[in-house]
């Protein structure tokens, strides 16, 4: 065997021999840094890109990793010392008939390790970055490199290297011009043509953050921020069809209103009526001061209780707070209210706007229209007719609000979720021999989240429970990913369950992206049945999830209602607008393998449908875990 080439030692006679690269990691996503944890740059082997591959596993050999330091709210700082000789993949370039050693591509990389050790596996990342990386990519055509810098790496003088794109512009393909390139470490700027192929000790390489980076329109009039995000959102969001959106309508009525906005506040409410126009829960409109004291002034007020409306059409109070209105006029848990102000209660609701909107669903806004029934200003009067427990004889009350909060953090489960809890509890129920596992949240801190999965299921496994109940209620979603990585738990072969389109801008038409979603086998397959726990307050990656599982033979879908069908991909979706508002919009559609669409507007529907009885809405049974139980010991027997 041959030995290995000598490295290129950097000192007097290689001055300028790479050794060292530090640079900054820009970001503006909000996302960037909420999720992840043992972040890390790394020397990331593009063999993946030269072969189109997007499921190329980084080799284990190859991971040089450098360490990460956040130094503001907008930038991180990395650090990468380069080793003497690498160990990545070596690719002959020139395409000739001559076979050649080639050389060892590289782009800097940022990436945050979720499963196993503290190295990259195939379910942490594969194929190449398109985001964070010192390499420039273009989701129009495929996330091909169009710019940025590449290191290099020659076992001798005698390799050569693309000094262009080609008549093609496409990078790594026959007809790039090739050059020869020198033994060792090289970077490649191929933001110029020729590429600039140069030696530096110790350069500084900023990284890019690409397709997720943030539109920025704040530094607009409220005018001009509105036309962008306008003439951004009108071609790019996915729904159009399949919602029958009329924009050119949407823009003739909300673009006055903005036009005459002066105040942040008159700005703000032109914004959120624009958004209400458009029945998709991923669109939203950031909180801040102004939205804030808008908020406080015309739902601030409040009467110390909740309502929940049963399956037979009764709407109850269902809990109520000490030292309140509620409380201070007799009003007892089971209460039906019957009128609101003189309308019927389901009238009432219906006319009610909820400050939460827009909603994917009607379920979903049935919900909080009931939660914002009960808000309104403070000091404000509203009169009842209602029906107390074990009472046939309606009374009338007037009650007048206070300041009061409480109820709406209870109303609505995402709004008191205990902030020490973890993102994935679990338990076996000893009686009936299931395993039990509540998973609130797949955009917690990711490491965690799998390392917690791990745990629980594994235990579970050992444990030779009968079944699994996974409880999904509340969970907000967060990375489709790590979602499909948990699934693979629970099945045996690869299933390919869902496919995105987004628009392209150079073909003028929404195109699918590859790969397509699909969920492997894990290391541990769970065969026996599972009951999954759904509600309005599943949302997004969440309904994904409960989806993918639902595929299996052996699953049950249990819950009050659907899941809250708001299935739109939203990371290139963010706005930056002025006075302190961002927004965001779904850009990618989620479609069946068949481009039929999935979940969004419908959601996914239980199996189960457990009726909200008097009983459950007083909370003294869980009459959704109860039916799944059943259901589940009945399926095995």
């Amino acid at each position: 065997t041959s030995l290995p080439p000598a490295p290129v030692k950097f000192g007097e006679e290689n001055p300028n021999e790479p050794v060292f690269i530090s640079g900054e990691i820009p970001y503006t996503s909000p996302f960037f840094l909420e999720t992840t944890s043992e972040a890390f740059v790394m020397l990331e082997d593009e063999t993946g890109f030269i072969h189109r591959d997007k499921e190329f596993v980084f080799p284990l050999n190859s991971q040089v990793i450098g360490p990460v330091e956040l130094i503001n709210d907008k930038t991180l700082n990395y650090q990468l010392e380069l080793p003497a000789i690498p160990q990545g993949t070596l690719s002959d370039l020139d395409h000739d008939e001559i076979s050649e050693r080639g050389v060892q591509v590289f782009a800097i990389a940022y990436w945050s390790n979720t499963w196993g050790g503290p190295f990259l596996e195939p379910r942490d990342g594969q194929g190449w970055s398109t985001a964070y990386a010192s390499t420039i990519t273009d989701p129009d055509q495929d996330y091909e490199i169009t710019g940025g810098t590449l290191v290099i790496w020659s076992p001798d003088d005698q390799q050569e290297f693309p000094s262009g794109f080609g008549d093609d512009g496409l990078l790594f393909t026959d007809d790039d011009p090739v050059v020869s390139v020198p033994p060792g470490y090289s970077l490649v700027d191929l933001n110029v043509e020729p590429f600039h192929i140069y030696k530096e000790a110790q350069p500084k390489i900023d990284l890019v953050e690409g397709a997720i980076e943030v539109s920025d329109y704040s530094n607009l009039t409220y005018k001009e921020a509105f036309d962008a995000l306008f003439d951004k959102v009108s071609v790019e969001y996915p729904f159009t069809k399949d919602k029958g959106i009329d924009w050119q309508a949407i823009y003739d009525q909300f673009e006055p209103e903005i036009d005459h906005a002066r105040t942040p506040e008159s700005f703000f409410l032109a914004l959120h009526d624009f958004s209400l126009s458009i029945p998709d829960g991923h669109i939203g409109i950031r909180f801040n001061d102004t939205v804030g004291q808008i908020f406080f002034e015309r739902y601030g007020g409040s009467f110390g209780m909740i309502l929940t409306e049963l399956s037979d059409g009764r709407v109850i109070v269902s809990q109520i707070f000490p030292d309140t209105p509620a409380t201070k006029e007799g009003i007892t848990p089971g209460t039906e209210i019957i009128k609101w102000n003189d309308k019927p209660i389901d009238e009432a609701i219906s006319e009610t706007i909820s400050f939460f909107g827009p909603y994917s669903t009607k379920h979903t806004e049935r919900l909080e229209q009931l939660v914002f029934l009960t808000r309104v200003p403070p000091n404000a009067k509203v009169d009842l007719v209602i029906k107390e427990p074990n009472s046939n004889d309606p009374k009338n009350i007037a009650l007048q609000s206070i300041i009061e909060y409480d109820s709406l953090f209870a109303a609505i489960p995402t709004l008191s979720e205990d902030r020490l809890a973890l993102p994935i509890e679990g338990k076996i129920l000893e009686e009936d021999n299931l395993g039990y596992i509540k998973i609130n949240s797949f955009s917690e801190d990711y490491n965690l989240t799998a390392q917690l999965w791990d745990r629980y299921i594994n235990e579970l496994i050992d444990a030779d429970i009968d079944g699994i109940i996974l409880d999904l209620r509340v969970n907000g979603g967060g990375n489709s990913e790590l979602a499909n990585d948990i699934a693979g738990y629970f099945f045996e072969k690869e299933i390919t369950i869902s496919q995105s389109s987004y628009y392209n801008h150079k073909t003028g038409e929404f195109e699918v992206r590859e790969p397509k979603a699909t969920i492997k086998p894990g290391p541990k397959y769970f065969d026996k049945p599972i009951a999954v726990l759904i509600s309005p307050y599943c949302v997004s990656a969440c309904e994904g999830f409960s989806y993918a599982l639902s595929l299996r033979n052996n699953t049950i879908i249990a819950g009050h209602y659907p899941t809250a069908g708001a299935y739109g991909e939203v990371g290139r979706g963010q706005y930056d607008l002025p006075d302190d508002f961002s927004m965001q919009f779904p850009t990618g559609r989620s479609e069946k393998p068949d481009g039929s669409l999935l979940i969004e507007g419908k959601g996914v529907i239980p199996d189960v449908l457990v009726p909200i009885t008097e009983s459950s809405a007083l909370g003294l049974e869980d009459t959704v875990l109860n039916a799944a139980i059943k259901v589940l010991l009945d399926e095995i027997g």
